[in-house]
C-alpha cells in the first residue's frame, strides 16, 4: 500500500489529505535502504524489520528490479557482528553495498563512528533510474532531497519512507516535501515485521544522576558497536 502526499504544483504548500493508490503490477520498482537509518527508526517504534518479509511485500506491489542494502562496516575489528546480516542478505535477493567506516574519538572522549552511504545510493538510483518507473527510498536523511529531484526530472516517481511518529521526526522535512509520496514506517511495519520489541529507553540526563546500565543488545546495522552504540554520522 503506497500513500500519497499531494502537493500544490508549485511545490510550496503540502497537503496534508492522503490517499490510498493502487500500484499497477507492472511498475518496475527498486528499492534503496540505508540500513542504519532504518534499523534507527525501527527500533525507536518498537519493532525490528524481517527483511524476508519487507522483499516479500515489494514483490506484491510491482515487478521489483532490484533491492539495495547500505552499510558501512568498521574494518579494523577482527570480526564485525554485522557480517552475518550482510552474507544473509547477499543470499537472499538483495544487493549489498557496503563501505569501510572510519572511527574516531570526539572532544568528550567517546568513541564515534562514520560512514554515510549517500554518494553510493545516489550512484546506484541514478544508475537504475532509465530503467524504473517507480523508486522507494528508506532513508529520513534530507542531504538526498537533490537526488529525488534529480530523479522525478527523468520521469521516475519517488516514494520515501521513514517515520514523523517519533520525537523528533526520523525523515528531514525537505526530503518529505521533495518526495512523491511519503509512508510512515509504522503503516508498513505489519508488513515487514519479524518480532515485536519493547522501544529502547533513554539514559538520564546529567541532573538524573548516573545513567543506568541497559542490558546488552543484538548488533545491528545501525549498532554494529557494542561499545559505542552511535550511528555512523
Amino acid at each position: 500500500m503506497f500513500t500519497y502526499n499531494a502537493r500544490a504544483q508549485t511545490g510550496a504548500t503540502q497537503i496534508s489529505k492522503a490517499t490510498t493508490l493502487q500500484p499497477d503490477r507492472i511498475e518496475r520498482l527498486a528499492v534503496f535502504i540505508d540500513g542504519a537509518n532504518l534499523y534507527a527508526a525501527s527500533r525507536t517504534l518498537g519493532f525490528d524489520v524481517d527483511y524476508k518479509n519487507l522483499l516479500a511485500h515489494f514483490r506484491r506491489q510491482a515487478y521489483l528490479i532490484r533491492a539495495y542494502y547500505y552499510t558501512a562496516l568498521l574494518e579494523t575489528e577482527e570480526y564485525s557482528p554485522l557480517r552475518p546480516l550482510v552474507d544473509w542478505l547477499g543470499y537472499n535477493g538483495y544487493s549489498v553495498v557496503t563501505k569501510p567506516a572510519k572511527e574516531f574519538t570526539d572532544a568528550t572522549g567517546r568513541r564515534r563512528v562514520k560512514g554515510s552511504v549517500d554518494i553510493e545510493m545516489a550512484v546506484d538510483v541514478l544508475d537504475l533510474a532509465p530503467h524504473l518507473d517507480h523508486v522507494v527510498i528508506f532513508s529520513g536523511d534530507g542531504d538526498l532531497r537533490r537526488l529525488v529531484e534529480a530523479v522525478q526530472r527523468r520521469g521516475v516517481r519517488v516514494t520515501v519512507i521513514s517515520s514523523i511518529r517519533t520525537q523528533p521526526a526520523m525523515i528531514a522535512d525537505e526530503l518529505r516535501r521533495q518526495a512523491d509520496a511519503f509512508i510512515d514506517l509504522t503503516e508498513l511495519a505489519e508488513h515487514i515485521t519479524r518480532r515485536q520489541v519493547e522501544p529502547r529507553q533513554r539514559t538520564a540526563g546529567p541532573s538524573g544522576g548516573s545513567s543506568p546500565k541497559l542490558p546488552p543488545v543484538r548488533a545491528t546495522p545501525a549498532e554494529p558497536f557494542r561499545e559505542a552504540p552511535d550511528l555512523p554520522e
